[in-house]
């Protein structure tokens, strides 16, 4: 994506993304990874969860249980008759840190396939690569312990080219390589064709809108769909 493009959805929100999502942190992580979005039909066998920050736990939205991505995603689920449901461990304002700090609780609930969306709140706040790359490795590194048969699934993320050239390119290069590194399904860019786009997006610039969220769920599902059927 452009760098004018990044700066439009990034910085008119994103600088004060954590402060917006502070006050609902708590009250994300007491709620958002115990409940399944909707099911489907016949009881499924195995579970897909998504272990994230605002963008997975639909921040925003008039109805996260429905609207966020993941939800979106169970949907096209139950259109393929695939044995799955969805587990949405969003939590707003999180951090690699903070999900490294939550990982083991999450991982009480079974685990067929992890999709793992993290990064952006470290990116803004200016966190060391290196120190990011530690803690999304470590949380890989606790379910593969756990789950040793789980699929992972990696979501990358980019963040404003007012953070330095050097640093924004190091950003982005994190997520395929920890993908190659840990034989990773990788989703390039999760808020690819929605960053940028007004009428996709909410007042801050960041969280995708309802119909934002279905764009999000699709860049996701493209690659997700083939893990499933794998």
């Amino acid at each position: 994506m452009k760098p004018n493009i990044l700066t439009a959805l990034l910085m008119s929100g994103l600088l004060s993304l954590a402060a917006c999502e502070s006050a609902n942190q708590q009250s994300q992580k007491d709620s958002s990874a115990t409940v399944p979005a909707k099911q489907a039909t016949d009881e499924p066998t195995k579970t897909v969860l998504f272990f994230g920050d605002s963008l997975t736990a639909g921040y925003g939205l008039e109805d996260p249980a429905s609207d966020a991505y993941p939800s979106v995603i169970q949907e096209e689920i139950k259109k393929a008759n695939l044995p799955y449901t969805v587990v949405n461990a969003g939590n707003s304002g999180e951090t690699s840190a903070g999900g490294l700090g939550r990982i083991d609780w999450v991982l009480k609930q079974k685990v067929d396939v992890f999709v793992l969306e993290l990064g952006a709140n470290d990116g803004l706040r200016g966190i060391a690569v290196a120190e990011t790359t530690r803690n999304l490795q470590a949380i890989i590194n606790r379910v593969k312990t756990k789950y040793p048969k789980a699929k992972l699934v990696l979501t990358g993320m980019q963040i404003p080219p007012s953070m330095g050239a050097v640093y924004v390119s190091d950003f982005k290069e994190m997520f395929p390589k920890l993908a190659a590194k840990n034989n990773m399904t990788l989703v390039p860019f999760l808020l690819d064709k929605v960053g940028g786009i007004s009428k996709l997006n909410q007042g801050d610039g960041i969280h995708p809108t309802k119909e934002g969220a279905k764009v999000v769920a699709s860049n996701v599902w493209v690659v997700l769909k083939d893990v499933l059927g794998s």
